[in-house]
């Protein structure tokens, strides 16, 4: 006998048939998931976890659940009238005009990711000078096994002379980066095949025939999930030896050195610059520029485990970004100075805590920053805009310089051995140029490698206005519309917001956006607290026990687009991605009625297990632990999956993951697909999404992001009743799927 959640999912299957009048056969409906009831007691608090079976990924009928899940879902989406057509609309905004990004110079060789048109994937590329002629490096396309799983570029790093470049390659967005090098002399791969380098980074030394690299401990079947890529270990590479890493010196990590104690983190790796005998290592507890353990030693000194390491910094005195230049360290700190301030100290005796004022602290929060041989470089948050600076080396002139548009400024390149500053520069709806600075001319100029793009609009228009959040804070909202959109409620409204790690959400240009604005739409983007739009002090309101915050100026934001009159419950969506996932659990859990649909990619939902995945340890820093009482309240506020209540009308939703995610463990959205879909009465869907050739995001291809896109898009739109027909059912179903959520 079926259950009633099984009657309503094979009437919604059955109803999916929108915009026609036939009458199609029903489609099956998944297995409901096995409710297997475990508890834990958190400091007197008692939480039930109705799917923790599920974390098992390689249990068989986990498995079954998933695909049949997936394939249910696949059967819904692809039956959406007009989600073909949204498609090619998006593939032909993104696949039609060719990007060059990511640009390292060497001297006068620039090295560079491209992206053709018509092609899926970028590519690794190179030319000598600006008009130089373009080469293809590496193109991932061809070193695909077969056609069902791909293969994708995640980082590169080339040698000062420019000869060789390391670059890393991974299989199925799993981001198990395996580490090769490029001789651009002879055109082929050295023999280097050197695995567990994800997150590589590679520092070549003055002698172009050696490096130092990032690689993570080899683990074992006893290894627990959490530990996989934990605690990585900096060696010393030779070309033509140990060509597979193994017998490479270690020179920097935590067990290295019996006399230098390094702290538990994701990631360690070596900094160097061709005009310093120093080295900087860095102990970083989850790969980012939030402040990190700092250690400095004389380059020609590092010998293994006798390298004489000396720490300089610990998180609490917050240095995050360092470069060297000579003689002095250069570092960005966030202590003293929410906005950062840009300091500088002698290696010979190194003192961060008295170190000497280049930049002091401004109006603008200080972004990043590099050397070139005339000065140095600053990006600047300006609010939603970027400023460029050039300073001086003693900070005592500076300049800034004048840019084309208003946008973000990413990407600085430099080479300590030749002056100006390469940088790409983008807004919501200009796309991105690739701009030189010449400190002879004084001016910034476009340097042609990037095409202008045929998807540009001038019917696009951005408006940045506030919200107010529920404690009277002021939250930025950037509206992203046609040119003068009437304020009339009618409009779908997708509104994203991430705000983790003091990440902030900087204008950039996609493509695809003019398909949904086409529909009528509307983005939001929600600048909210826990980003870094202000500074520090901005993030850190947004973090562990304040982790509320967040989630109460997001939904602030929505609630202001309602009110404005661009849009509508009916017609309101959120969107949001991994640690965003925490602000969508928010959305759907907090006001259910006031989204008619919830779009929560690879997202984190079970907060309270986040500790025991393989990226759970290095983000115990910003979200907090269960193993204390106020890191435990936090998370439990911050968990959707245990605020899910059974009866209540959520809106619809479509939870989408990758089977090779690295970062946020694929069982966070299989628990919450199963929790919400046992749940809800509204009788709206609650698809669960799952790509098996994508792991997070990084390295999926053009065709997957389109996939994704439109399958989102049309369900959105199909649920806002904008797309086709609402789908034919008995008169009960037909007012669940028709009626906004209450």
């Amino acid at each position: 006998m079926k259950t009633e959640k099984s009657l309503i999912a094979t009437a919604l299957a059955a109803a999916l048939f929108a915009g026609t009048q036939a009458a199609w056969a029903a489609i099956e409906a998944p297995p409901v998931a096995p409710i297997r009831p475990v508890t834990d007691t958190y400091f007197g608090t008692a939480v039930v976890d109705n799917y923790r079976y599920m974390e098992n990924l390689k249990d068989p009928e986990v498995q079954r659940w998933m695909k049949a899940q997936a394939d249910y879902t696949r059967q819904v989406v692809d039956r959406i009238p007009g989600r073909d057509a949204l498609a090619k609309q998006i593939q032909g905004l993104m696949g039609k005009d060719l990007r060059r990004d990511h640009f390292t110079r060497r001297g006068n060789r620039l090295f560079y990711q491209v992206m053709e048109p018509g092609a899926n994937l970028p590519k690794l590329a190179y030319r000598d000078g600006v008009q130089g002629e373009e080469h293809i490096l590496v193109d991932p396309a061809k070193l695909a096994k077969d056609s069902a799983h791909h293969v994708a570029l995640d980082w590169f790093s080339p040698s000062w002379d420019g000869r060789y470049v390391a670059y890393g390659i991974s299989e199925g967005g799993s981001e198990k980066s395996v580490l090769h090098i490029f001789d651009l002399t002879s055109g082929r791969d050295l023999a280097e095949t050197i695995d567990r380098t994800s997150d590589c980074v590679v520092s070549w030394r003055n002698d172009n025939q050696s490096f130092f690299y990032l690689r993570y401990p080899k683990a074992g079947p006893d290894t627990p999930p959490s530990q996989s890529e934990y605690n990585a270990v900096t060696f010393l590479h030779t070309l033509g030896q140990h060509t597979d890493g193994e017998g490479d010196e270690a020179v920097f990590g935590r067990g290295v050195s019996a006399h230098v104690d390094v702290p538990e983190g994701q990631g360690s790796y070596v900094l160097l610059s061709p005009d310093s005998p120093y080295a900087v290592a860095v102990a970083n507890r989850n790969m980012d520029e939030t402040p990190n353990t700092f250690y400095v030693a004389p380059l020609d000194q590092i010998h293994g485990a006798n390298t004489p390491w000396r720490k300089i910094a610990t998180p609490e005195d917050g240095v995050t970004e360092v470069r060297l230049h000579g003689d002095r360290l250069y570092f960005l700190s966030e202590k003293g100075a929410s906005r950062f301030q840009l300091l500088s100290t002698p290696f010979a005796q190194p003192d961060v805590a008295h170190a000497d004022v280049v930049v002091p602290e401004g109006p603008n929060v200080l972004d990043s920053f590099r050397f070139a041989q005339d000065a140095i470089y600053l990006s600047e948050r300006a609010g939603a805009s970027f400023a460029l600076r050039r300073v001086s080396l003693d900070g005592k002139d500076g300049q800034t310089i004048a840019l084309p548009f208003s946008g973000s400024v990413r990407d600085l390149s430099t080479d300590p051995r030749s002056p100006g500053v390469m940088f790409a520069l983008q807004s919501w709806i200009k796309a991105p140029r690739e701009l030189v600075y010449d400190p002879q001319t004084g001016a910034a100029k476009d340097t042609g490698l990037v095409p202008p793009a045929t998807s540009e609009s001038d019917d696009m228009e951005v408006r940045d206005e506030f919200a107010t959040s529920y404690d009277g804070t002021r939250i930025p909202v950037s509206i992203i519309a046609r040119r003068g959109v009437k304020q009339d409620g009618s409009h779908p409204t997708i509104v994203f917001g991430y705000a983790s790690y003091g990440i902030s959400m900087d204008p950039v240009y996609r493509p695809a956006w003019q398909a949904w604005v086409d529909h009528g739409g509307i983005i939001a983007v929600s600048h909210m607290r826990g980003g870094g739009e202000y500074g520090d002090a901005w993030h850190r309101a947004g973090q562990k026990l304040k982790k509320i915050n967040t989630i109460m100026d997001f939904l602030a934001s929505a609630q202001y687009m309602i009110d404005q009159r661009y849009t509508q419950s009916k017609f309101l969506a959120a969107n949001s991605a991994s640690a965003g996932g925490i602000v969508m659990g928010g959305a759907l859990t907090v006001d259910p009625a006031l989204f008619r649909v919830i779009l929560d990619d690879v997202g984190i939902s079970d907060t309270l297990r986040s500790e025991t995945e393989p990226n759970g340890p290095p983000n115990v820093p910003e979200f907090g632990s269960t193993s204390t009482e106020e890191g435990f309240h936090g998370l439990y506020a911050m968990s959707a999956y245990a605020h899910v209540h059974d009866g209540t009308p959520y809106p619809a939703v479509m939870f989408t993951t990758g089977a090779n995610d690295p970062r946020v463990s694929s069982w966070h959205m299989l628990k919450m697909a199963a929790r919400v879909q046992a749940a809800t009465s509204s009788g709206r869907p609650v698809l669960l999404r799952i790509d098996y050739d994508a792991g997070h995001g990084m390295g999926s291809s053009l065709s997957q992001y389109v996939g994704k896109q439109a399958d989102e898009w049309a369900f959105a739109l199909w649920q806002m009743g904008l797309m086709g027909k609402l789908p034919k059912a008995d008169t009960v179903h037909r007012k669940a799927l028709a009626a906004p959520a209450q």
